[in-house]
């Protein structure tokens, strides 16, 4: 057994096998035990369970119930064993918080949707669950598994409220946490009333409630499975200027800029609205702010120009901005192949309308970027758009360039 574990030691030390989550074989975090008298690493028999088995891994005998109990014992001899060691390099590992119990989260939604109770029990019940839910991802989903969470939610953020109203905002910023049922979506995105509501919040004093009435009309814009639903709220102007007015002020909430640009992507998504965001200024926007963006969210903030350039207003508006080429030809091949093929998308789309545009490519250094991209691993998709870049910018490169491209321009190439 001890040479079967060798290739598993910490820096040198051996892991008592005790200590070594049967599932993973790597030291436990946080010891539970099952029905069966067996202990587990909480996330690896979560994932067990949670992928359709019902017996024990160890046993293989059927599990009564699911019940995970703490096994404070052992995750404190770990905790020791690590202190121990630490001169190798091991680090303790901290008491894990413990799971909600569902009967509290029943208890306190109860409280937080009863009118019945007074406004102090209510606000309190609502603080408590959200605090259950920033603690761990398990307890958000014992929250969303109550079969009337969301619309208890949904209720208050619209039915107890103003824009000045704490429980207003509390519920707002608890259900902006979970994904929303078709159902949900449709008791928003159908009233006017409310949409208009979310709209008024987008313009609130605090910058915590614009950004989660943002992030719940990203949720409503994913959740929403018909193209009239979406609609409903992405025709709304002072939606599109609300989300944009959060993406020009990155630095006043941590989450301005990833909830902004997901809702802005979403919003954009909807074809025929996509003329608002333009009349709203997200062209400017996206540009002034594209060098800020994480990698995901860089790539949203490339889809969403791609899809701006589409239509003829939007295209004008990013190549009226002297840095939108500039800073689309320097993103080919530096943050991703998603990214990559959003950018070169904007540009085919760009330089297909102008000159202009074509001439400022070419200066930017695109005809070595894109000569580059169709011999890389990027994908098909972001080749075939190089590809035609590359015939379409023929005539706009220095006569000693266009000889290098001709084994790369395909006559053929469909976009």
């Amino acid at each position: 057994m001890p040479g079967s574990l060798e290739p598993l030691d910490l820096v040198g030390v051996q892991i008592p096998y005790h200590f070594r989550c049967p599932i993973s074989l790597e030291l436990m975090r946080d010891p539970v035990i099952i029905s069966t008298g067996q202990t587990y690493d909480r996330p690896s028999i979560e994932s067990w369970v949670a992928t359709g088995n019902t017996t024990c891994p160890v046993t293989r005998t059927q599990l009564a119930d699911f019940t995970l109990i703490p096994n404070h014992t052992l995750r404190r001899l770990i905790q020791e064993w690590c202190v121990a060691n630490r001169s190798f390099g091991v680090e303790r590992i901290p008491t894990p918080k413990q799971p909600a119990d569902p009967t509290l989260v029943r208890s306190l939604l109860s409280q937080a949707g009863s009118h019945s109770n007074p406004y102090p029990t209510r606000l309190a019940a609502l603080r408590r669950l959200r605090g259950l839910a920033r603690d761990l991802d398990k307890n958000r989903s014992i929250i969303s598994s109550h079969i009337n969470a969301r619309e208890i939610l949904v209720n208050i953020v619209f039915a107890d409220s103003g824009p000045d109203s704490e429980l207003n905002r509390e519920a707002l910023a608890l259900l902006v946490m979970f994904p929303l049922a078709e159902s949900d979506c449709v008791a928003v995105a159908s009233d006017p009333d409310r949409v208009g509501f979310l709209a008024r919040l987008l313009y609130h004093n605090s910058m915590e409630v614009r950004v989660n009435s943002a992030a719940l009309i990203e949720n409503l814009l994913a959740g929403s499975r018909t193209a009239e639903l979406r609609a409903q709220i992405s025709n709304v102007d002072e939606i599109h200027r609300g989300v944009i007015e959060i993406l020009r002020n990155p630095i006043a909430h941590p989450r301005a800029l990833k909830i902004g640009i997901k809702a802005l992507f979403a919003l954009c998504l909807v074809k025929q609205t996509r003329e608002k965001a333009v009349s709203a200024g997200a062209p400017e926007t996206l540009i002034n702010t594209l060098a800020d963006f994480e990698k995901c969210d860089s790539e949203r903030a490339l889809a969403t120009i791609e899809l701006l350039c589409r239509i003829p207003d939007g295209c004008s508006a990013f190549a009226a901005h002297a840095l939108t080429v500039p800073l689309l030809v320097k993103t080919i091949l530096k943050i991703s192949d998603r990214a990559t093929e959003y950018a070169a998308g904007a540009l085919l789309s760009l330089c297909s309308e102008s000159e202009q545009s074509q001439n400022d490519a070419v200066a930017a250094g695109i005809m070595t970027q894109l000569l580059l991209l169709v011999q890389s691993d990027c994908t098909d998709r972001a080749k075939r758009k190089a590809q035609l870049l590359l015939k379409l910018l023929r005539d706009s490169w220095p006569e000693d360039s266009v000889g290098n491209s001709d084994d790369f321009v395909c006559s053929d190439v469909v976009w």
